[in-house]
């Protein structure tokens, strides 16, 4: 337990500071700018799409709507799918906490990683992936960014503290958690030796790991402290980084939606960057580590050895910080939840469940193209159940074409 709470102070300030970055780049940076470079199926559109995808803090699920968007206005599938594979893995929230837990090492070559293998099936996917050029749909983006226009400094910044402390906390937080509470049971419960097995085989540690992330949901940053605790348990770096790389980048809603938009043969090279890049970056790590080049584990063996020292007083400030801030994301709009429901109109109001929701992007998203929709008046979406209040007399078929068209499932 002690070292647990060692782990949530070391990364607590950087947490913090992670997030306040995340929404000025939220705040600041027009959408626009993502969508308008990446036209073309050649290189240039695939590393402008990767570069732009790499500091944005966006999940697995939550990247999904903003690679459609970018599709619809034009975007390359080379460029796409650069985006999808890039984004998720890194953001600007989870290279700092990656330097806080795990050392610069990491912190660096996750974002080169990110690049090298987005990049990689870019161009597969423009080579393979039967692209003639943009879409030529227009539509309303929902990348990340502010939408330009004349707010002041003040109106941007306080929208910036909204996004990073209200909104990231609410995509991010449960995961984050989930993360923190699987390492304090991993350190608990599984035996030292548990990876003395794959001593001299490190590919079917890799293996292993991959069988494990590539379906389930990661954050970027939920994802950290089940590695560290699993390193600190003897899995090699190398594995480690597939786990950082493959888990975030990819799981059983982002597979089903590319496959859906982008096609398969898209999906097939997708899939194929995202593990031939784990794998090979994860194999040179292992390269470097066992041959004295570099060693990623020093940082978590130092961390180890500071355990029974005593956290500093800031450290323990910014955790109580956090927490109060996670409290405020997650349980405090429940409470009030019923209340904002009941609203009296005279107009009808249907209601649609729709799947593959997972964060507040997600719920953004489904906003936006609802409210689009000739006839449609207002709209209310719940992630928790799912679903899509919506008031006015649009057909249910339009509002089916509004959601799929930004990657989700019209249910009923």
């Amino acid at each position: 337990m002690q070292e647990i709470l060692h782990l949530i102070n070391e990364m607590s300030p950087y947490l913090l500071l992670g997030f306040f970055l995340a929404g000025l780049m939220h705040a600041f940076i027009p959408g626009r700018y993502y969508s308008q470079y990446l036209a073309q199926p050649n290189l240039k559109s695939v590393i402008y799409a990767a570069l732009f995808g790499i500091p944005l803090p966006l999940c697995s699920c939550g990247v999904i709507p903003t690679a459609m968007s970018l599709r619809k206005e034009g975007a390359s599938k080379g460029a796409t799918a650069a985006f999808m594979i890039a984004t998720p893995q890194t953001g600007v929230d989870s290279i700092i906490a990656t330097y806080s837990l795990m050392g610069w090492p990491f912190a660096l070559l996750r974002p080169i990683a990110a690049l090298v293998t987005s990049v990689f099936g870019g161009v597969l996917v423009n080579a393979f992936g039967g692209d003639s050029g943009c879409s030529g749909v227009s539509g309303n983006s929902g990348c990340s960014g502010s939408s330009g226009g004349s707010d002041g400094i003040a109106h941007r910044l306080r929208v910036a503290l909204h996004y990073a402390f209200v909104e990231m906390m609410q995509d991010i937080g449960k995961w984050l958690v989930i993360g923190l509470v699987a390492a304090g049971l991993i350190t608990i419960f599984v035996p030292d030796s548990l990876f003395a097995v794959f001593q001299g085989n490190t590919w079917a540690s890799m293996l292993l790991v991959l069988c494990i992330a590539v379906p389930m949901y990661l954050c970027a940053t939920g994802s950290i402290p089940i590695a560290v605790a699993l390193m600190l348990k003897g899995l090699t770096p190398g594995a480690a980084l597939v786990l950082l790389m493959a888990g975030p980048a990819c799981n059983v809603a982002s597979i089903l939606v590319v496959r859906k938009v982008l096609g398969t043969r898209t999906l097939a090279t997708y899939l194929a960057a995202i593990i031939l890049g784990a794998i090979g970056f994860g194999t040179l790590i292992d390269y470097l580590q066992f041959h004295g080049i570099v060693d990623f584990l020093a940082n978590l063996q130092m961390q180890h050895a500071c355990c029974a020292e005593p956290d500093s007083w800031f450290a323990w400030g910014c955790t109580i910080l956090l927490t109060i801030l996670l409290i405020n994301a997650l349980v405090v709009p429940k409470v009030f939840k019923k209340k904002a429901k009941e609203v009296v109109t005279d107009e009808a109001v249907t209601v649609h469940h729709i799947g593959g929701m997972n964060c507040n992007h997600c719920c953004n998203a489904v906003t936006k193209a609802i409210l689009a929709v000739p006839g449609v008046s207002d709209v209310i979406v719940d992630i928790a159940t799912k679903e899509a209040r919506v008031t006015g007399p649009a057909s249910a078929e339009a509002i089916k074409q509004a959601v799929e068209d930004v990657g989700f499932t019209f249910i009923d």
